[in-house]
């Protein structure tokens, strides 16, 4: 953004008073020295006007018009200095003139003075305020003193006469960059280019301006013109990468801040939109390390640590993005945006505790907010405050009409039912427990929960259809099972009380929690009853030596082909030790063996009861399936397999599981797993075997 100083002020002077007939109080003598003086100009022999015009100015005594011309001829050699002190005698004699002001102005402009400069292109403004020139003259050195208001208003005024003059334009434009006004900058700009575009090379402050307005994609037009006049303009190439950025192209964008960073590796004032971009890209390491170099150049910059927060969070790292963003609050308090952010990494990491307690801070301010409301009542849930959750998810249902929301609150109206069970309020948990239901629970521990309160209150026919019904929902919950026979069997024993809840520990629906960002409400998985495994038997030392004899014997026959007797004594050490998952495959495979998948199955399916992460538990259970041409179960029990162990027996659950998508006429999805199978196999011949078969399929 160069001023380009123009001579038409001087030379316009020279115009309207040096050219014209000497006056008449000028001596005879003086009037042909001024002649011979004019004529030596003409000649381009300015020394010798220069001695001629002091010559008759000691003849004469000294004359405006004669000092007036000598200054003009000392500003034409450049001795600035005589020519300023010629053009105050001037003045001297004639303070009213406003084009020696101007004059003044001009040399004082040339030597950088633009104060002293202004001053006198005021003055001059003062004596004739029609010669609207003279407003360039102002705003060219009030641009320099970066006073870009003033210098705006006399750059329109200016132009308001010479509405083409290119360069005023062209300096306004820079003006309004300057106040980022970047709307009025780039109007200006485009003025000027749209009238001339061949000649036009302010490339970059126009780049930068369309950048300002959301243009991103003339911004990156003009940027790259720029480049090409010059390669080295830094701020091109970071107004390019923003303009890249902007407009999704990150590789670009990537490409341009390197080249600046390249040669100019501190210049810190880059970093944060950098570290931006390398966060978008998924290069969370460069991208913490640029904000973190951005934070020890800038302390005091908020976005730094709420930018270098935000990457940490999405890495799940909230210990991390906590530090951050309780730095970013200290330095604001009233952010409610980080408050918000803060309390989702407190419920992101489980600390409930923290996490209303900014929930509460938020609502406080905004009182309706969805967000934090729902997120509220998932945490008030998962730390078993379920009568302050069960209200607050009753608010935000009346805000919206939500299906996840339904069964988080009938989730914890079951959850409460549990409560006030252990405290023998029986008809608020039964209440808790229909209402859940009427709303459309259809996990079986609500059912499991009124038939407890059935049982208390001695209605024994209602407690047991709703055991019945509890364990038609969860089959596999084998604690409903246990004690619906342990009640069963009580009513046929002489009774001296009535049992009232069962010595095993309830588990009721617990809430999968999950928090979302700010702007979108939190979405919490349907509540699922938790499957865990059986309390393990304290036996006794006694207890589990017999166990380990009986397996022992049960091993024996078992090598031995006496089959019926190995069952029989694994069946005697489960008599001691119920919950051993091996044992119960080991009495599977026999049945298996015996081609009884049935009974195969049956104690397949007790082991995984057992240990739901028993992979051979699973895996065996896909093969009786098969055997049973249960190619649906068997499917799911293999995929089961693989989600425990990707390589489960160098792959052979991949091979299993493409066999029973293969005999369901799945082609592609069995094709695909004996690819897997492959890849995880080491066995040469078995692989040739699979990858002849995939090639058969692939015909097909």
């Amino acid at each position: 953004m160069n001023i380009k100083k123009s001579l038409l002020t001087s030379i316009l002077v020279s115009t309207l008073v040096f050219n014209i007939t000497p006056a008449l109080a000028l001596t005879p003598e003086a009037s042909l020295l001024y002649q011979e003086a004019c004529s030596a100009e003409h000649q381009q022999d300015l020394k010798g006007a220069i001695a001629k015009l002091e010559q008759a100015i000691q003849v004469s005594g000294g004359d405006a018009m004669l000092y007036t011309k000598l200054a003009g001829l000392y500003t034409e050699t450049d001795n600035t200095e005589k020519a300023l002190a010629t053009y105050r005698k001037v003045i001297e004699l004639k303070p009213d003139d406003a084009f020696v002001h101007i004059s003044i102005g001009s040399i004082y402009e040339t030597q950088g003075k633009y104060k002293e400069a202004l001053q006198s292109y005021e003055k001059a403004l003062d004596i004739f305020p029609e010669y609207k020139y003279n407003y360039y003259n102002i705003a060219n050195a009030q641009y320099q003193l970066r006073d870009y208001k003033n210098a705006i208003r006399n750059y329109n005024i200016f132009l308001d006469t010479y509405s083409q003059h290119s360069e005023s334009r062209e300096n306004l434009a820079s003006s309004y960059l300057a106040v980022k006004d970047y709307q009025n900058s780039a109007r200006q700009f485009k003025r000027i280019y749209d009238r001339n575009p061949d000649s036009f090379r302010n490339f970059a402050d126009y780049g930068i301006a369309l950048l300002n307005i959301n243009e991103p994609e003339k911004a990156s037009e003009m940027l790259e013109k720029a480049l090409v006049i010059d390669p080295d303009n830094n701020s091109a190439h970071l107004g390019l990468a923003q303009a890249y950025q902007d407009l999704g192209r990150n590789e670009m964008s990537y490409e341009q801040y390197q080249i600046v960073l390249a040669k100019v590796p501190n210049l810190n004032t880059v970093r944060l939109d950098y570290a931006d971009l390398l966060a978008d890209m998924n290069k969370n390491t460069e991208a913490i390390t640029q904000y973190s170099m951005y934070i020890k150049a800038y302390p005091n910059d908020i976005k730094g640590y709420k930018n270098i927060a935000r990457v940490y969070k999405n890495l799940n790292n909230f210990d991390k993005a906590l530090e951050n963003y309780i730095i970013a609050e200290g330095k604001d308090s009233k952010d409610l945006g980080i408050k918000k952010e803060i309390a989702l990494c407190f419920h992101s990491k489980k600390d409930y505790t923290n996490a209303i307690k900014y929930y509460d801070v938020i609502l406080s301010v905004e009182p309706e907010d969805y967000t934090a409301k729902y997120n509220k009542a998932l945490a008030l849930h998962a730390t078993n405050k379920f009568e302050d959750a069960i209200g607050l998810y009753r608010e935000v249902l009346t805000l919206k009409n939500d299906k996840t929301i339904k069964e988080n609150l009938n989730s914890a109206l079951v959850s409460r039912g549990h409560q006030l069970l252990e405290i023998e309020d029986y008809d608020n948990a039964m209440t808790n427990f229909k209402t859940a239901i009427k709303d459309g629970f259809t996990d079986g521990s609500a059912y499991f929960g009124m038939a407890k309160v059935y049982r208390a209150q001695g209605e024994n026919t209602k407690a047991s259809e709703n055991y019945e019904k509890a364990i038609s929902l969860d089959p596999d919950k084998t604690q409903y099972s246990a004690e619906y026979s342990e009640f069963i069997s009580s009513l046929y024993k002489p009774k001296t009380t009535t049992p009232t809840s069962s010595t095993e520990e309830i588990t009721v629906p617990s809430i999968s929690i999950e928090v979302e960002e700010q702007k979108n409400p939190v979405t919490a998985e349907t509540p699922k009853t938790e499957t865990k495994p059986q309390p393990v038997v304290k036996a006794s030392p006694i207890t589990i030596k017999q166990n380990e004899e009986f397996i022992a014997e049960g091993d024996k026959n078992f090598k031995s082909n006496n089959f019926d007797a190995a069952v029989k004594y694994y069946q005697d050490a489960l008599q001691l030790v119920p919950n051993d998952e091996i044992t119960l495959l080991k009495i599977g495979n026999i049945y298996k063996m015996k081609e009884d998948n049935t009974k195969a199955i049956n104690y397949y399916q007790k082991a995984i009861i057992v240990n739901p992460d028993y992979t051979d538990g699973w895996f065996n259970l896909g093969l009786a399936y098969a055997n049973e041409n249960n190619f649906i179960e068997s499917q799911k029990s293999f995929e089961r397999v693989i989600s425990l162990d990707h390589d489960y027996n160098l792959g052979y659950a991949y091979y299993a599981l493409g066999r029973a998508l293969e005999l369901q006429g799945k082609t592609n999805e069995a094709i695909k797993n004996y690819k897997l199978f492959t890849k995880y196999n080491n066995d040469k011949e078995m692989i040739n075997t699979v990858q002849d078969q995939i090639k058969q399929l692939q015909q097909l």
